[in-house]
Order: structure tokens, then C-alpha cells, then sequence
């Protein structure tokens, strides 16, 4: 397991359909070793702090299995980060990471905490109104991250599963069970 990418932007105001919307989901690489602390990495930030970020939602993952997926069911070639997420991973799919599982990816220890749930700014980032819907029903939505131990990160640092447990259900599967799907 592998991070292959480290991404962090701020809200910024876009314009939809003659409105001002106001989000976080638009993430640039960063070149550098980013701090990783309780409530996200150093230098992100989220616009609807009632429905983003804090501890259980403090860093955002999406693994490169899914980028091959969307490649292939969309016929777009999309850069790390499209999906708003802080880390691009590769190595750590939905069909195998758990709910509780513990990764060291350089100097943070990282908890999964829950599946993302797409929401519709990732439909405007997109492009596509009905994509949320196509993101859950694929099983690729990635998945948050709690900070257990702050530390820096950045690409090419190696991920260690460092505990898990055995009955633990996927990310995949909680977002079957979720959605009822």
C-alpha cells in the first residue's frame, strides 16, 4: 500500500445555475510533507463544517482502483484529487479496507472511520448531476479517516496496516448496507 498523492484546498465560491455555491471540494497536490492533525491536514479546510470535517471526518482517501473504474465507465483520464479527496491511494480498495482499521502512513497513525456520502457537489465538480448516485451504487466512494496520532505525510510514503478487526465489515459492504444497495 502506497500514498501516491497528498491534495488540500479551501472553500472558495463557484457560480451553478445563476447561484453562489460555497465548497472545499476542488484539491490541488501539494509538493510537500503536510502535518496531519485531529481535525484534518494542515493547509485544507471544509466549507460545511456541518456535514464535513471534524475528528470522525478529519482526512478524506480514494484509492487508484477507482480512478481505473471511472476511466472505464466514463472515458476520462481525471487527475488526483477529482473526487476531492486528501489522499490518493493506491493499494486500499473499498472491497477490502474496514471500518476501524489502523494505517501508519509516514509519521500519522490513521483510523477508518466511516464511507464517504457523495453529495451534490461532487455531481456540480463532475459535471454530471446524477453521478453521487453512480458513486455509491459503484461501491468506490473512498472513505474518512480519523487522526489518532498527528504526524507528517506525503507521496510515496508507504501505508502499514497496523490493526484490524477480524469481523469488521468493509467499507464496501457498510455502504451497501447504508444505502440498501
Amino acid at each position: 500500500m502506497k500514498l501516491l498523492s497528498v491534495q488540500t484546498g479551501r472553500p472558495r465560491e463557484i457560480r451553478h445555475r445563476g447561484r453562489t455555491v460555497r465548497t472545499a471540494i476542488y484539491k490541488d497536490p501539494v509538493l510537500f510533507r503536510v502535518r496531519a492533525r485531529r481535525l484534518g491536514l494542515e493547509g485544507d479546510g471544509q466549507a460545511d463544517l456541518r456535514v464535513h470535517g471534524g475528528p470522525e471526518k478529519a482526512v478524506y482517501a480514494y484509492d487508484l482502483s477507482g480512478y481505473a473504474h471511472w476511466r472505464m465507465e466514463l472515458g476520462v483520464d481525471f487527475p488526483h484529487g477529482q473526487f476531492g479527496e486528501n489522499l490518493t491511494v493506491e493499494g486500499m480498495p473499498e472491497t477490502d479496507v474496514r471500518i476501524d482499521d489502523i494505517y501508519r502512513a509516514g509519521g500519522a497513525l490513521l483510523q477508518v472511520s466511516q464511507p464517504r456520502s457523495p453529495c451534490y457537489k461532487l455531481a456540480l465538480k463532475m459535471e454530471r448531476p446524477t453521478f453521487p448516485k453512480a458513486f455509491l451504487r459503484s461501491g468506490r466512494t473512498g472513505f474518512y479517516l480519523r487522526v489518532l496520532e498527528e504526524g507528517e505525510l506525503g507521496a510515496g510514503d508507504p501505508i502499514e496496516l497496523v490493526s484490524r478487526q477480524s469481523d469488521a465489515v468493509t467499507v464496501e459492504k457498510m455502504v451497501r448496507l447504508t444505502y440498501g444497495l
